[in-house]
């Protein structure tokens, strides 16, 4: 009976220990058998509906391949961002794509792949001051910006409007070029009058210089940043409306980088009665944008198509893959070398034409929003 009994139990023992070593090796469902991974993935944060909606569209663009993928997300921390590259490193892959948190904290993470004979894909964010990046897919970030301040010139109602400027993270290249590409645009109606700026002692200063050195733009981000953060866009706002005379108020013009700190300064300025109207810009589509937009709450949001900038990136991966070598569009200096990039195209989505951009694209569905 007893030996009966021993049989049974390492009988379950085994079993046991063979589910377990197979759920490791399939990390999740995601990576092929064995623990060995084609393609490492690694994502800034699981907190932004951005970058969970990007999960998914890159193990569909990698189905009926003969390549597996994994995908890790840093939670905004560079140093969960390189223990994530090195666990994808130690799984053998042969492509890294990677958004970068901070785009110079990650050079070491991607040196560290460049060293193992990895293709670095720098997505959506350039990584900075390496020379470890083979490849960078992206949309035309100084496009953005251009569109968010064109529709800020093309919305303002009089002369003298006050305009309020937010800005992305100070660690992260692409909110620099965001702001580039809006500073540009306003600039001269800045310098003329149409606009007033409300919130920056630093752009104020800058008002008659278009072209912005590195380092004047830090000093501007530095006052306005958001730090990609609802939250702390919230705080800023409230302070800035605090602080705000009479005539910074009324009707106003605000250059908000983001949809997720869209919503938030939105929410600010729409609850302060002093504030007569606002224009407000964002970037990215969010479904929670796109029905503040339809409640009159945004004005505008930036449709960066990430369907395409995932299928973009996947097929440069595969494309290595197979031993070819991918087409490229233009290149990016990283502050080390010109990095090879593919640009992505961006539409500018109003009440006017989401109905068609949107929801005829299938990018959603009518039944997610209410009053469409």
């Amino acid at each position: 009976m007893r030996k009966q009994v021993k049989g049974i139990a390492l009988l379950i023992a085994v079993m046991v220990f063979s589910i377990v070593a197979t759920a490791c090796g399939n990390g999740g469902g995601t990576s092929g058998s064995g623990g060995s991974v084609s393609v490492g993935i690694v994502l800034p944060t699981k907190d932004e509906p951005r970058w969970v909606q990007d999960e998914q569209r890159f193990k569909d663009a990698l189905a009926g391949t003969d390549y597996t993928t994994e995908i890790l997300f840093s939670q905004g921390s560079s140093a969960k961002e390189k223990e994530n590259v090195e666990t994808l490193l130690n799984k053998g892959i042969k492509i890294l794509i990677i958004c970068p948190q901070d785009g110079d904290a990650a050079a070491a993470a991607v040196e560290a792949a460049k060293k193992d004979g990895v293709t670095v894909i720098a997505y959506d964010r350039l990584i900075t001051n390496t020379d470890a990046v083979d490849y960078y897919v992206t949309f035309d970030s100084l496009a953005v910006g251009a569109a968010q301040g064109q529709y800020l010139i093309d919305n303002a109602k009089a002369s003298g409007q006050p305009l309020y400027l937010y800005a992305g993270a100070a660690t992260d290249n692409n909110a620099f070029l965001f702001f580039q590409g809006a500073w540009e645009v306003l600039q001269p109606k800045i310098a003329d009058g149409t606009f007033k700026i409300a919130n920056s002692s630093e752009a104020e200063k800058l008002k008659d210089t278009k072209d912005l050195s590195r380092d004047q733009m830090s000093s501007i981000i530095g006052q306005v940043t958001t730090n990609w953060d609802p939250n702390e866009a919230k705080n800023k706002a409230q302070t800035h409306l605090t602080a705000a005379a009479a005539d910074m108020k009324g009707d106003v013009s605000i250059l908000a980088p983001n949809d997720g700190t869209a919503r938030s300064i939105a929410d600010v300025f729409g609850s302060d009665s002093e504030v007569t109207s606002y224009v407000i810009t964002g970037q990215d589509a969010e479904q929670a944008s796109i029905q503040y937009i339809i409640d009159g709450k945004q004005s505008m949001t930036v449709f960066k198509d990430v369907r395409t900038l995932v299928k973009d990136a996947m097929g440069m991966a595969v494309e290595v893959l197979d031993g070819k070598t991918p087409e490229t569009t233009g290149s990016y200096n990283n502050g080390s070398v010109d990095v090879k990039a593919k640009q992505t195209d961006v539409i500018v989505v109003d009440k006017e034409n989401l109905q068609k951009e949107l929801i005829d694209s299938d990018y959603y569905k009518a039944e997610d929003f209410k009053g469409l």
